[in-house]
């Protein structure tokens, strides 16, 4: 059983689930995966109690051990910004808690030459914790946007997804994109869980798309999800 602690936010949550079900579409019900997503919702923000650490912390734990008594086999966290709390939080709990920035950086080694230049678009919270840079920096160029597109583009972006209003996030999230792009990116990180959803929801993106520039975390985790699951 896999065990998904969401609700950071819900359509994150969501959204790994459904792409649990894109990955085996076809199959016979039986053939798809036993799974529980705990739709935690009452987590407290990430990006504003990063100072409060241990009010995140208990909260998280409290939720990975519902998953853990519910005899689940691993657990994964739809969400970017709550992988500050994660060693921390594995310590506290019997069962693996998979790393979604380790992944993506695996990820990357085997389709990017060394020293390539790596864009990522997350929140700041993100940037700020380092969650990502403590993987890639020694072998990469992690790049962000300006702080201005930060501010106007991404953080919009990721807005207007939770508030559901995924066209607006799309729109919004186009200049950051091009930045990244404009300065020969290899790959750019989808390193906040809302932002995969504005991307590829409308077609504005399409040429991008098909040059396969995009790593969506929450899809890639569902893929390792999976070869776990059947081991």
């Amino acid at each position: 059983m896999i065990g998904i602690l969401g609700g950071m936010g819900t359509q994150a949550g969501l959204d790994f689930c459904n792409k649990l079900a894109v990955i085996n579409r076809g199959k016979i019900d039986q053939k798809y995966p036993l799974f529980i997503l705990y739709n935690k919702s009452n987590i407290p923000k990430r990006p504003e109690n990063l100072k409060k650490y241990y009010n995140v912390l208990k909260s998280l734990i409290v939720g990975c051990r519902l998953l853990q008594k519910n005899k689940c086999k691993f657990i994964v966290m739809p969400c970017n910004t709550a992988h500050y709390w994660r060693d921390d939080l594995q310590k506290k709990i019997n069962i693996p808690i998979l790393s979604m920035p380790k992944e993506v950086f695996l990820h990357t080694k085997k389709s990017c030459k060394k020293n390539s230049k790596i864009g990522i678009l997350s929140t700041e919270a993100t940037l700020k914790t380092g969650i990502y840079s403590k993987y890639f920096n020694k072998d990469y160029k992690l790049v962000s946007p300006t702080k201005s597109l930060q501010k106007n583009s991404v953080n919009n972006a990721i807005k207007y997804v939770k508030m559901g209003k995924v066209k607006e996030a799309e729109k919004v999230l186009r200049p950051a994109v091009k930045y990244l792009l404009k300065i020969k990116c290899k790959k750019i990180i989808l390193g906040c869980t809302e932002l995969p959803i504005a991307i590829f929801a409308y077609k504005s993106f399409k040429k991008v798309k098909e040059s396969k520039v995009f790593i969506d975390p929450n899809l890639l985790l569902a893929h390792i999800s999976m070869k776990k699951y059947k081991r």
